[in-house]
């Protein structure tokens, strides 16, 4: 584990995911129990959570500036900060094209996307947690293939979804608006793999 000095950087990292996991919930609650009126509401209460990523990510980057010695390379704090807050910045893409483009009825296939986008930040947590014992962790692998496999059902759902969605829409503006939107749905899952992707980069420098 970390010395203390060391902790600060592994301890943030685990809060900003929480931000992460946070969005991941609140655009889940949104579609499961989705009432187009409240959406701007609902939208505050997203970019608060991401505003509050932003601002842990921003006093990480300041205290990196001010040491010289660092659990581990620079460059490398400043990518894993960077991947998970691009993470909490695109699930709250996801909910801005739910608003922009007025939508009124939720499709089931956005409800599975939701579900699985959960589920990546949730195993992303846990990754990221045991990544203050990468040097040691008998798991921290098993952990990244798990997120490996969440982003490959993820791939599975959105193709599935725009199948479904060019098969049975017959309206041009919704094919359009729900295409972009189930794309944006799957790069959270992408983006939780890129910084599984920065973990695993780390373990291997470090082995």
């Amino acid at each position: 584990m970390a010395n203390k000095k060391n902790e600060y950087y592994f301890t943030t990292f685990a809060q900003l995911v929480q931000y992460s996991c946070d969005a991941a919930v609140l655009l889940s609650q949104i579609i499961n129990d989705f009432h187009a009126e409240e959406l701007e509401t609902k939208m505050d209460e997203m970019h608060e959570i991401e505003h509050a990523g932003d601002k842990g990510r921003h006093v990480m980057m300041k205290q990196l500036a001010r040491e010289f010695i660092t659990p581990i390379e620079r460059e490398d704090i400043v990518s894993l900060a960077d991947a998970i807050d691009n993470v909490t910045d695109t699930v709250e893409d996801v909910l801005v094209r739910i608003y922009m483009f007025n939508f009124t009825v939720i499709r089931e296939d956005a409800i599975k996307m939701a579900a699985i986008i959960v589920k990546c930040c949730e195993a992303l947590k846990e990754a990221v947690v045991e990544f203050a014992n990468f040097r040691k962790s008998q798991t921290l692998h098993s952990l990244i293939i798990e997120i490996n496999r969440l982003e490959e059902e993820g791939d599975a759902l959105f193709v599935k979804a725009t199948r479904n969605l060019f098969v049975n829409e017959k309206d041009p503006v919704q094919i359009m608006a729900w295409r972009e939107t189930f794309d944006y749905m799957e790069k959270c899952c992408d983006a939780c793999e890129e910084v599984s992707e920065v973990i695993e980069s780390v373990m291997m420098k470090n082995s």
